[in-house]
């Protein structure tokens, strides 16, 4: 069975780099060798692994990684950090359902 990952990278000018891929160390190597020297990446070396969730199906994966693109940086920690209280505060939705309550 093959795996699909999506992950989120954190870059040495504190950015972070969200990504989707079906080899999560062959990707991670590259990122680290600064393999495309036009990429995002290659001016901010070194970076490292924060986050990452396993997927078996490569749509779900394309879909998760696109909605996590569009997150504000502090929605992004929220994940990395498991804080789920702050990742539902920060849905860009949250103040429309926090008033029905």
């Amino acid at each position: 069975m093959k795996f699909y990952f999506v992950y989120i990278l954190l870059c040495v000018d504190k950015t972070y780099y969200t990504g989707m891929t079906n080899d999560l160390e062959r990707r991670l190597s590259q990122h680290k060798s600064g393999h495309k020297k036009d990429s995002y990446k290659a001016t901010r070396l070194p970076v490292k692994l924060l986050w990452y969730l396993q997927f078996e199906n490569p749509k779900e994966a394309i879909a998760i990684e696109k909605q996590i693109k569009g997150w504000s940086r502090r929605k992004k920690k929220a994940l990395i950090e498991e804080n789920w209280q702050d990742l539902i505060e920060f849905s860009k939705n949250y103040s429309q359902y926090n008033n029905r309550i």
